[in-house]
């Protein structure tokens, strides 16, 4: 166990200090006066406010997380470490206040306004502002050393209704015009939601009921399953069924009541969770680092592009060209795959990222632009069409076409969306627990030993890049039949790089994972598109987050956390025969 020479007071002192200087950072990027324009609590407190605040919190949660760790029976000393470098993180933007309001930082810093320090110090003057600043930031020091103190169950129960607080206050004003789309929006206007963010009321409702059905899960959860679990096995399959029939419902009544806007942001989604299942394949369950992944998905949208467009070949309709750029995403997979067999790691990194590089070159050349535009892009790509059977229109006649376009476009593509999605999902999980899923994972752990364990090395990872680029490719055709245009801008290196991000962030190897990676990194920047300037900084603030907090993903797979949080023992107990796994293919 550790003691207290483990422990110096200078340890929160810098952890304050660094706080300090990473809010003054985020503070003259101009993220916390944007963010300000946006309220979670009605005349409460704003979105940017709440982000200074809350890494002050994160700033004192480390430090006592420290002091925790090495002073286990001080703990006393937990909530001083944490007053000390919470006050510290404040009084780091108490200063940047007073030296705004002495000298004129704005010919360095154009963020440096007096609306900045108005919002630092709450709306107060100076004299009273700063005062209040620094005692924010001790009582959440405080707070944070308070926190470890909390049973786990009150704890969780905590978190989650913070976050349901904080999701709704900067999502309310988005409920609110889905409500209004259904003339509905009366119904939580005014008592729990303002015009934009939360009542106070609204806070206070939202966070009771959202930390109560979490305490009670948690501590019925174990019961309620037990109960489940004596139920006989056909009452439990005809529940199953009933809860995905309901699911089923739901899903297809979401176009609408959601509107057009909002079902553009889940087919916006919905595509880039389809790519995220595609790369998944290669990078979670294989283990291969793919930077060029975004080729795939320009080949797929060009393909459909060029055969469809009257501007080009023109002589095919959506569902002819379906299959050609399917193929022609898997051929380009194997050919990619064929050269980096004997590539891992960095190396197979930077080959793929050239390859992305040349693809997107290639799009742009002269000797191809007759074919794809060159800067240009492919335009009039024509809308999906589907048969349909009259049935209701007698005087209409029998078979008609129906266009997936005009105003209710997005609703209509949400479906050929979701059945893409439901597809490669199906294909993703049926292949995971499969011999070829087995192989791909040996590969990853360990590519020397799979090999010698008689895994075809080639064979299998050459199926990885075909699946892979399958997908990608099937997400391509459906960009293009929703954008009806496309350009080279669409496919640089950062598509590729906010597929991998939601992959890492949802949980690497895990399909729900993706899900949820997606609903993250593209849905939610999608809704809040006023701060769409900081996405990048915000994208790479949540990696190094997750990376040094919670590096398995919010959904991880279970070998994965396993292979991260219950490493093998160096030793094996005296007389515990060593046990080597036999993986066959």
């Amino acid at each position: 166990m550790n003691d207290s020479r483990d422990f110096s007071w200078l340890d929160p002192v810098r952890t304050g200090l660094t706080g300090g200087t990473i809010a003054i950072l985020v503070a003259l990027v101009g993220m916390v006066g944007k963010f300000s324009e946006r309220p979670i609590i009605e005349d409460v407190i704003s979105l940017g406010q709440l982000l200074f605040l809350g890494i002050t919190f994160l700033v004192a949660y480390n430090a006592v997380q420290h002091a925790v760790q090495t002073m286990p029976t001080q703990r006393s000393t937990w909530i001083i470490s944490g007053v000390i470098a919470g006050t510290l993180s404040a009084l780091m933007l108490a200063l940047l206040v007073i030296i705004g309001g002495q000298v004129n930082l704005r010919s360095i810093f154009i963020n440096a306004s007096p609306q900045l320090y108005r919002v630092l110090t709450f709306e107060q003057p100076t004299a009273s502002g700063i005062p209040l600043l620094l005692a924010m930031g001790a009582a959440l020091g405080a707070l944070a050393g308070l926190s470890f103190f909390l049973p786990p169950l009150i704890k969780r129960a905590v978190i989650w209704g913070v976050s349901m607080v904080l999701l709704l206050g900067m999502l309310g004003d988005q409920l609110l015009l889905i409500l209004s789309n259904n003339d509905a929006d009366d119904v939580l206007k005014g008592w729990l939601l303002a015009s934009k963010g939360l009542t106070v009321s609204g806070t206070l409702i939202t966070f009771l009921v959202a930390a109560g059905l979490n305490l009670l899960w948690n501590a019925q959860e174990k019961s309620v399953r037990q109960a489940l679990d004596r139920r006989p096995a056909e009452q439990k399959r005809w529940l199953r069924w009933g809860l995905w029939l309901l699911l089923a419902l739901l899903v297809i009544q979401l176009p609408a009541i959601l509107g057009p806007y909002h079902s553009e942001v889940l087919n916006q989604v919905g595509i880039f969770l389809l790519l995220g299942l595609g790369l998944n394949i290669v990078v979670g369950f294989a283990g291969m680092l793919d930077l060029g992944y975004v080729a795939f998905y320009a080949i797929g949208a060009y393909t459909v592009g060029v055969l469809t467009s009257a501007e080009r070949i023109g002589t095919f309709n959506f569902w002819a060209a379906l299959p050609i750029a399917i193929i022609l995403a898997v051929a380009a997979g194997v050919m990619l795959g064929i050269p980096v067999l004997r590539m891992r790691g960095d190396y197979l990194a930077i080959v793929t990222l050239g390859f992305g590089e040349i693809i997107q070159r290639l799009v742009l050349s002269d000797w191809l632009r007759p074919w794809l535009g060159g800067a240009q892009g492919v335009a009039a790509i024509p809308p999906i069409v589907i048969p349909f059977i009259n049935l209701t229109k007698p005087d209409t006649p029998l078979f008609y076409l129906l266009s997936v376009s005009g105003p209710n476009k997005p609703q209509r593509l949400f479906y050929f969306i979701l059945v893409a999605c439901l597809l490669a999902a199906f294909i993703a999980s049926r292949l995971k627990d499969s011999r070829l899923g087995r192989a791909w994972m040996a590969i990853r752990e360990d590519e020397d030993v799979a090999e010698a364990m008689g895994i075809h090395l080639v064979s299998t990872k050459l199926m990885a890049f075909a699946v892979g680029a399958g997908l990608s490719g099937l997400s391509g055709v459906l960009f293009g039949a929703k954008i009806g245009s496309i350009y080279p801008n669409s496919f640089g290196l950062l598509i590729s790089i906010n597929i991998l991000a939601l992959i890492i962030v949802g949980g690497m190897g895990s399909i729900p994972g993706v899900l949820v990676g997606a609903l993250a990194l593209v849905g939610l920047p999608e809704l809040l598109r006023e701060f769409a300037e900081f996405r990048l900084l915000v994208y790479g603030a949540v990696l190094v987050f997750m990376m040094l907090n919670r590096p398995e993903g919010l959904i991880p797979d279970e070998a994965h956390k396993r292979e991260l949080h219950d490493p093998m023992p160096d030793t094996l107990p005296d007389g515990e025969p060593e046990v080597v796994p036999i993986i066959s293919t």
